[in-house]
């Protein structure tokens, strides 16, 4: 849906300023997208379990899972209740929080020809408050107790779910009960507009303004027959949603939103009795909806290719996209699909990598396989450099096919994909949200939570047949949608002529079951508009840990966690893009260096380390960031030793290759081009460049640029590796299953990396001499929204219990979560934008304020003039009292999410590493939080929030805003896509 609303306050993300070098990605946003390998990508959220039955009217008991040996399972109890809710609960105490997710088997699956939308629409209608919670509460009430809370909506279900402290479950049933039972009478024509008004922000900016945004609402069209749910996007279309009304709305919940078309799913730190009781008192009396029957459709029959194409506003380079009729969710060739997408077009041991990525004929090549309740398809995406075209990006294709059937599959294939697949069951039930996605998507589609090993089982029997007759069955020979996108104004061919026309004749819509429809209330025997009371406040606790500084100048910090079988190691080296400050002709090269490091050993290729990775379930990753080059190292424990000879061989045995090196600058090169067709990435970049000075190496060090990446030799790779790569300059984080002495045993081949002398010098500050009172702009010509950015530079270092820190909680009312000033008002109030916020960021070298949103293209004069009046009544009134205490409460309270799995639990040793901070600095800030008032809030603003000191930016199509911000009294400077003035 909307905005996630996270408290980030506490936690710090080692790739926080990562900016990936790497071109465009399509990835569908559809159902979900190759189970095993995208699946922690892809997994919605929720989680639950647990055990017991019998009290009065108690639900029913339906069935009991426990875990026997090592078996990968989730335990859990399932019960009816006697209106048909399905609750499923899942029992975990390893950390102070409970989830709580309620799916609805509604998508826009259910929806009708000329009211596609619907089902996502919806979902932001159910945060807008019923009877008994006010509008804006839901969230207020789950941000206020530390907890976090979201929305998803897909072709075939819709959930809503919320993570917190546990001992405030039963106010989250409560929340969710009344929405399920109470809901319309709060529905009103205001919240109605507002939140379609939202909606169709949220498709210009994920779908209309971005490029190939519209690709998947291409193939569809192409794909599935006129009518068919699928032929259209969850987002639907806005004409339809604006022909929609608010009573179309009213009867889609009535029909579908009944409790016995909805799983609750309950998982973490519960207790079964207690927790079943709350189910029943809040979910018990509503009254079922009316019967709910699968939907039955035939697969999608094509008898012909179908060629397409459309002209893309944004993209600078062509896609092709093939997509193939495959199968459902949960049908028994899903696993062996997967392993032949694997060998055809996933990871460096690919056909499609060998032939089109590696010999630079595409920057990127692709294959996936969607499933989803009705049908599914088979994806291939090809991203040509410029010079190839798409009718000999298809011709490549089927050649790849031809060398499948040649060579077949190896015993190596089959090993990388059941090594991979296990790894991806392990990490998709790291957390206690993971466990319940999995339970409640298993119960909603197949009426049985417990699939997980069953999935497992049946990729571990897949075999070399099954994987050719699947090729045999979907894609020899096979008719396919063969989509060309174009770039605008370029003369780029389509693969072939189109030869498809959607066929509207012979439709027949079916009987969805809207007529006499009528609301039914519960009547319950307590009174609703009480707040449920919270329970004694968990006790949390800060990971333990260890650290150890070796003999040759490498600092270590690790926490043992034994939840799941897996470790996690991240390796950093001071520096970055950074460095660059040494050598601005070469910006860029710590990526380069990086990427390179993922390629060729002195002993193995790039491929035969990627297929002993993937047969052990294994990654190692090497990215750079403006401050550091990462080693992002994770296995399962049983494998960490063979995956640390290959960390080794990366680290101390590269081998820098010219083919290497000149294909990955060709990559990046195309990214680049690829990056500057999208507004936001403009608008972030270009505002980096007014702050900072369109010379200054922070705004390029990193990336680069055209010319400077061009620059960069075999010998510049060579000679930043030997002077930078130093154990002087490196530290190493550690979670999982490793106690303190097993790490520094599995690690001790580092103490033999020779100490040499290695400096980073500081970058220079900025060069930039901002006017106040001036916009800038940058025009894109018919762009679907605008990219608004307003901040300044503020000098201002990190520091955990000193100034940045007072400064992102007196921030945090402005603009840091969904409830802040910001939002509610562009968003909430006036529905011009899908989400608005601020922030403070601060590192070793100073930092930033920025305040940002994409809005609707017609009302960007007004948003930006609003940015500052918002900005200015915080400066000028300061925060109210109801601000501080949410603020507190909402901080206060989060730290129980905060150290929950192996990234969170990194994530906190991370910050101490990299700052030198003492173990207690979170009391310090729980401290500060606790001690600090209206009246130094309000100094941190007047000083730092000021919107007259600072610059404003605005990417979009110039006619809406130029004429009307001329008169405001504001300077207005136009800038190029690369931030140079335009005279």
């Amino acid at each position: 849906m909307s905005i996630s609303s996270n408290r980030l306050l506490k936690r710090y993300n080692p790739s926080e300023s990562l900016l990936q070098s790497k071109p465009f990605f399509l990835v569908p946003n559809l159902k979900r997208v190759h189970k095993y390998f995208y699946m922690k990508k892809i997994l919605s959220i929720v989680l639950t379990f647990s055990v017991l039955s019998g009290f009065a009217q108690s639900p029913e008991l339906i069935e009991t899972v426990t875990k026997k040996g090592n078996e990968i399972v989730i335990p859990y109890q399932k019960y009816k209740l006697k209106n048909g809710l399905t609750v499923i609960l899942t029992e975990d105490h390893s950390d102070p929080i409970a989830h709580v997710d309620v799916t609805y088997h509604v998508g826009s699956a259910r929806e009708q020809i000329g009211k596609s939308g619907f089902a996502h629409f919806f979902e932001h209608m159910m945060f807008e408050g019923s009877d008994h919670v006010a509008s804006g509460a839901h969230f207020k009430t789950v941000n206020g107790s530390g907890g976090t809370l979201n929305g998803t909506t897909n072709q075939d279900r819709t959930n809503y779910f919320e993570t917190v402290p546990s001992n405030q479950l039963e106010k989250m049933l409560w929340l969710e009960s009344d929405r399920m039972g109470f809901l319309l009478d709060a529905v009103t024509q205001k919240k109605f507009e507002i939140q379609r008004a939202t909606v169709k922000n949220e498709r210009g900016q994920n779908y209309d303004n971005r490029p190939y945004g519209l690709a998947f609402e291409a193939v569809s069209k192409a794909l599935y027959p006129y009518g068919h749910p699928y032929s259209w996007l969850t987002i639907g279309y806005i004409e339809d949603l604006d022909n929609g009304n608010v009573n179309d709305l009213k009867k889609f919940f009535m029909r579908w939103y009944g409790p016995n078309n909805a799983t609750l799913t309950i998982g973490g730190d519960i207790d079964i009795k207690q927790t079943l009781a709350w189910v029943e008192k809040y979910f018990g009396s509503i009254p079922p909806g009316p019967v709910v029957k699968p939907t039955q459709l035939p697969a999608p029959v094509l008898t012909n290719k179908r060629y397409a194409s459309y002209i893309d506003n944004y993209a600078k380079q062509p896609l092709l996209f093939v997509a193939y009729p495959g199968v459902k969710m949960y049908d028994a060739d899903i696993p062996a699909i997967d392993a032949l997408t694997m060998i055809l077009g996933q990871g460096a041991n690919s056909l499609l990598y060998k032939n089109l990525v590696k010999s630079r004929k595409a920057v990127q090549a692709n294959v996936f396989a969607n499933s989803s309740e009705l049908a599914g398809f088979i994806g291939m995406q090809i991203l040509p450099y410029p010079g190839q075209t798409l009718a000999e990006m298809e011709t490549l294709l089927q050649e790849s096919f031809a060398e499948f059937e040649r060579t077949g599959v190896s015993d190596d294939d089959l090993l990388r994909f059941k090594g991979n697949a296990e790894s991806s069951f392990v990490n998709a039930i790291s957390s206690i949200s993971g466990k319940v996605s999995q339970l409640a998507e298993s119960q909603t589609f197949k009426g049985d939570p417990n699939q997980i090993g069953r999935e497992l089982a049946a990729i571990r029997r897949v075999s070399k047949e099954d994987i050719i007759r699947v090729f045999n069955q979907y894609i020899k020979g096979k008719p396919s949608v063969v989509l060309s996108i174009l770039p605008k104004g370029s003369d780029v061919k389509p693969a072939a002529t189109d030869n498809f026309t959607v066929a509207r004749s012979n439709y027949t819509p079916p009987e969805y079951g809207y007529e006499n429809l009528t609301y039914k209330k519960a009547v319950d025997k307590f009174d609703r508009n009480i707040e449920p009371p919270v329970g004694p406040n968990p006790s949390i606790k800060v990971p333990a840990f260890w650290q150890h500084d070796t003999g040759n100048g490498i600092k270590m910090i690790g926490a043992f966690n034994g939840e799941i079988p897996e470790v996690n190691i991240l390796m950093s080296l001071k520096g970055g893009g950074l460095l660059a400050e040494n050598a601005p002709d070469k910006a860029g090269l710590p990526t380069i260096v990086a990427q390179m490091l993922n390629e060729d050993t002195q002993t193995l290729t790039a491929e035969e380390v990627s297929s002993k990775l993937s047969v052990l379930g294994s990654r190692i990753s090497i990215t750079a960031g403006t401050e550091e080059i990462n080693f992002n190292i994770s296995s399962l424990t049983k494998n960490i030793d063979q995956t640390l000879i290959l960390a080794e061989e990366r680290l101390f045995r590269p081998k820098f290759t010219q083919e290497s090196l000149d294909r990955i600058k060709k990559q990046t090169i195309q990214g680049m081009i690829s990056s500057k067709a999208q507004p936001a990435y403009i608008a972030s970049t270009v505002f980096n460049k007014v702050l900072y000075g369109v010379d200054n190496i922070r705004t390029y060090g990193l990336r680069g640029n055209e010319e400077t990446i061009n620059a960069i030799t075999l010998a510049d790779v060579q000679s930043f590796y030997d002077k930078y790569f130093s154990p002087d300059l490196t530290s190493v984080v550690l979670t999982g299953e490793l106690n303190e002495s097993a790490a520094k045993q599995k690690l001790a081949f580092l103490n033999s990396w020779t100490s040499k002398p290695a400096t980073v010098s500081a970058p220079a500050p900025p060069q930039s001499n901002i006017s106040p009172k001036t916009i800038y702009y940058v025009n894109i010509p018919n762009a679907a929204q605008s990219e608004i950015r307003l901040g300044y530079y503020t000098g201002v270092n990190y520091d955990a219990t000193g100034l940045s820190y007072r400064m992102e909680l007196a921030n945090f009312s402005l603009g840091g979560g969904f409830d802040s000033r910001l939002n509610l008002d562009l968003r909430e109030e006036k529905g011009w934008t899908y989400g608005a916020g601020s922030n403070f960021t601060a590192g070793k070298y100073g930092g930033q304020f920025a305040a940002s949103a994409g809005v609707r293209a017609s009302v960007t004069d007004s948003a930006a003039l609003e940015f500052i009046k918002i900005m200015s009544r915080y400066r000028d009134n300061g925060i109210t009292s109801s601000e501080l205490t949410f603020l507190r409460s909402a901080i206060g309270q989060s730290d129980a999410l905060a150290y929950e799995t192996n990234e969170q639990k990194a994530s906190f040793l991370y910050r101490i590493q990299k700052y030198s901070l003492q173990a207690g600095f979170i009391d310090k800030q729980n401290k500060i939080l606790k001690t600090i008032n209206k009246e130094e809030v309000d100094q941190l603003v007047k000083k730092y929030l000021d919107p007259e000191k600072m610059v404003m930016l605005i990417v979009g199509d110039k006619v809406h805003f130029l004429d009307s911000l001329k008169k405001s009294g504001y300077t207005l400077i136009e800038l190029d896509t690369e931030g140079r003035q335009i005279p």
